[in-house]
């Protein structure tokens, strides 16, 4: 019997381990990708919880001018009660002396409800504005959080597919410098060419399996980069639907560049409008604390007493009582404090002028800059395409030549070498293509 349980107790914990070991797999494309980090992504979530305060802190200031109720419940147990001296001939007693007299009772009971109401403070109306401001300024710092995720997902999907592309052609490369290496040494075996030629070639393919291992390590940094953005966890397994030549002949569209800059339909454009709002209702502010507030009052309520605590008793006597209050506060002199307080304002509403304007002499700069940018993107794309080909073609021709002993190791490797700088310049152009159209639509507020 005990073994039994032993048994069973060793497959539930076993059971247990390998649900926690349990990996989930996601494939993307780089739309899919995008879609699923705005949601998933840990900046995403921040901003929509600060979306959820911001409209909490709203109905907070509202509820200000609404009707408050508030109860109060107070007991008192007087151990001892304070006493005070009168004249003794209030009593019949002998002028001149005075008696000890105790006013009050042991136990006091007492509840009171009050209901207030804001009939009118200037700070009240101003802070219903900010209120509506603040929330402004969290669902476009959403939006901007949104445009960054996007850019970032854009760069760390193409880093992936560069690093798979790069891996493919090193590979290749390998396999095919291999094979040139092996006939050379067999060439070199039978005594036609020098030993040097082996050693070049020998140089050549350290170097390419040496970038190999460095592509890979590389590869996976960018894979557990990629899941961060998408708020996927690092131990689970993630791959990409999209290939990077494909990705980057879609993201060729030469009617990008022709299109209008609207400064104002920028988030970072916005933002600034939303700090200059919130600098005019600054200034509102200072300037309504100089204007009278009003508020009414009803407070209705029981009292009762005694020398035993009979509260609970029935029979008790309770006296009730009521009233009803309205509250003026007129401000007069502050000895200039407010004055200075409107004054800073007022300074502060200035700057924010300033650098709305300087915000949108940045913007139009980095419009054209990032408009330069896609469209020498593009430009290079098709130059380092010919250039690939021309060096396929060279590295060829010197291939067959250094098999034919009409150019030496040093000539091929010379080839090869530019043969290999060429496929990594064409690749990283189609990635240039990508990541620059990603940054030239954020400025023009594309989806």
């Amino acid at each position: 019997m005990k073994n039994n349980l032993v048994v069973v107790s060793l497959l539930l914990i076993a059971s247990v381990l390998k649900a926690q070991d349990k990996k989930e797999s996601y494939t993307f494309t780089l739309k899919e990708a995008i879609e699923h980090a705005i949601q998933n992504n840990y900046s995403a979530k921040n901003a929509n919880r600060d979306i959820e305060a911001a409209k909490q802190k709203k109905w907070e200031t509202t509820t200000m001018g609404l009707p408050q109720i508030n109860g109060n419940i107070g007991y008192q147990n007087n151990i001892q009660i304070q006493r005070s001296l009168i004249p003794a001939e209030i009593f019949g007693g002998q002028p001149g002396e005075f008696a000890e007299v105790a006013f009050g009772t042991n136990h006091n009971l007492s509840s009171s409800l009050t209901l207030s109401q804001l009939l009118f403070d200037g700070s009240y109306l101003v802070g219903l504005q900010s209120a509506k401001t603040y929330l402004k300024i969290s669902e476009n710092a959403k939006l901007k959080t949104d445009q960054e995720i996007k850019e970032i997902v854009i760069n760390t999907y193409g880093n992936v597919l560069l690093a798979d592309e790069s891996i493919l052609i090193l590979q290749k490369n390998k396999t095919i410098l291999e094979k040139t290496y092996s006939d050379t040494k067999e060439i070199y075996k039978n005594g036609l060419i020098e030993e040097e030629n082996v050693e070049q070639l020998q140089i050549t393919l350290a170097s390419i399996n040496s970038s190999l291992e460095n592509v890979k390590r590389q590869k996976t940094i960018a894979n557990n980069m990629l899941k961060l953005v998408l708020g996927i966890d690092l131990q689970n397994e993630l791959s990409l639907k999209d290939k990077l030549d494909i990705l980057s002949q879609n993201n060729v569209d030469l009617e990008l560049l022709k299109a209008d800059f609207d400064v104002t339909n920028t988030i970072d454009y916005k933002i600034g409008q939303n700090l200059l709002t919130s600098k005019e209702l600054l200034l509102k502010l200072e300037k309504s604390k100089a204007l009278p507030s009003l508020g009414a009052a009803v407070n209705f309520g029981y009292n009762s007493f005694g020398n035993e605590f009979t509260f609970l008793n029935q029979g008790q006597r309770y006296f009730n009582f009521s009233n009803v209050g309205v509250s003026l506060n007129v401000p007069i002199f502050s000895s200039l404090g407010r004055s200075s307080r409107t004054q800073q304002a007022k300074i502060a509403l200035e700057q924010s002028k300033t650098q709305l304007t300087q915000t949108e002499q940045q913007l139009k700069l980095q419009f054209e800059k990032a408009k330069s940018d896609y469209e020498f993107s593009l430009e290079q794309l098709t130059t380092s395409k010919s250039n690939l080909n021309l060096a396929e073609r060279i590295e060829n021709k010197n291939q067959i030549k250094f098999k034919e002993g009409l150019a030496s190791s040093f000539e091929l490797t010379k080839a090869q070498e530019q043969l290999y700088a060429a496929q990594q310049t064409y690749l990283q152009t189609m990635l240039d293509v990508i990541n620059k159209r990603a940054t030239l639509e954020k400025l023009l507020n594309k989806n």
